[in-house]
């Protein structure tokens, strides 16, 4: 059976998919899934044993200059790729029109979630089959649930399992443990203080361990290095590639993640992880995975799952608090000292496992 599966992004997005696949795999022997992605992506559904061809989709880069997409050609290849193979079924698991619309272009059944299911309910206008997955869910559970009902098999009890090979991943011989401060991410409101992120790093080195910071533009290489700065067991890595990210981190001994795609990535690779949550709910998108740690905000406004924040400081918050420094205030529940000792706990468990 051979499944062409719609799912273009974004990063923690991509990676959600992978338990579903894994669910499949085992139910159906023998099934193969194409997967369209955006080409940022591309390489993640590689990583999968079930995935066959990877379909690379550039909508973000493509709007920015239509005629330009249509002159080169490349729109036109990309139909051909959707067209060169025959497919049982259609998985469109975006639940958007951009990606209900990738469906028009390929001649097979398409599934995929009800208008009452999905993320913009006119997408379920383009599916020959629409499915109810209840909301409320963690996205790996509705896309595993998704799966189940399309494809026809019982869903599996218990955790998901991504189904990646993390072994072939890691850098042996393994060198000096060091745990990795995932510091970047889009939303302002997400953003750990860097001050908190500097406290951390210095609390580890008082327990030797090495830090390492990486980096995806340059923002947020400034950012690392002001962490960085001065402290000697603060490492700013070179400019990485997805691969390159995911080889440092299935070879970390812990990770420190803000809410971004790269703490998917870590769950998925079974890096014990603590994931920091302000203004955003770890309840429906957090870190899935074995070693998991959510750490909420208890704030009186989180989470506000606001790309800005419009909290207006008390006289009290103005004498307790630097404004400049540790903002946004819903970070101030989850202060260095309370990360410090939930992440030395990890990492001594780990060195027990």
């Amino acid at each position: 059976m051979r499944v062409l599966l719609v799912k273009t992004s974004s990063l923690g997005d991509v990676i959600h998919a992978l338990p579903a696949l894994t669910d499949a795999a085992r139910a159906i022997p023998g099934i193969t899934f194409d997967w369209v992605v955006e080409e940022g992506f591309a390489e993640i559904p590689t990583w999968h044993p079930a995935v066959g061809k990877v379909i690379p989709v550039a909508i973000r880069r493509w709007r920015k200059n239509i005629w330009e997409t249509l002159k080169s050609g490349e729109w036109k290849r990309f139909k051909q790729n959707l067209r060169a193979e025959k497919y049982d079924l259609v998985i469109d698991a975006q639940g958007l029109v951009k990606s209900a619309w990738l469906t028009r272009y390929v001649k097979a059944p398409v599934a995929g979630l009800d208008k009452h299911s999905a993320r913009e309910p006119l997408a379920s206008h383009f599916y020959q089959r629409r499915l109810a997955v209840a909301r409320g869910q963690h996205a790996v559970e509705r896309l595993r649930q998704l799966f189940a009902v399309a494809l026809g098999y019982d869903l599996p009890k218990g955790l998901g399992d991504y189904g990646l090979d993390v072994e072939r991943l890691v850098e042996l011989p393994r060198k000096k443990p060091y745990v990795l401060f995932l510091h970047g991410t889009t939303w302002d409101t997400k953003h750990w203080p860097e001050v908190y992120w500097r406290d951390l790093t210095t609390r580890m080195g008082h327990l030797g361990v090495e830090v390492r910071l990486p980096w995806g533009n340059p923002a947020e290489k400034a950012r690392a290095e002001r962490i960085a700065n001065g402290l000697h067991n603060a490492v700013v890595l070179p400019k990485l590639n997805l691969a390159g990210v995911a080889k440092v981190l299935a070879s970390a001994s812990g990770c420190v993640a803000v809410d971004t795609g790269l703490g998917h990535l870590a769950a998925a690779l079974d890096v014990p992880t603590i994931s920091l949550f302000g203004p955003t709910n770890p309840g429906l998108t957090g870190a899935y995975g074995k070693v998991q740690i959510h750490l909420a905000s208890d704030f009186s406004c989180a989470p506000c799952l606001q790309k800005k924040c419009t909290y207006q400081p008390t006289a009290q918050d103005q004498q307790r608090f630097d404004l400049k420094k540790e903002w946004p205030l819903c970070f101030t529940r989850l202060n260095p000292e309370r990360v410090a000792s939930r992440l030395s706990t990890l990492l001594l468990a780990e060195e027990l496992r």
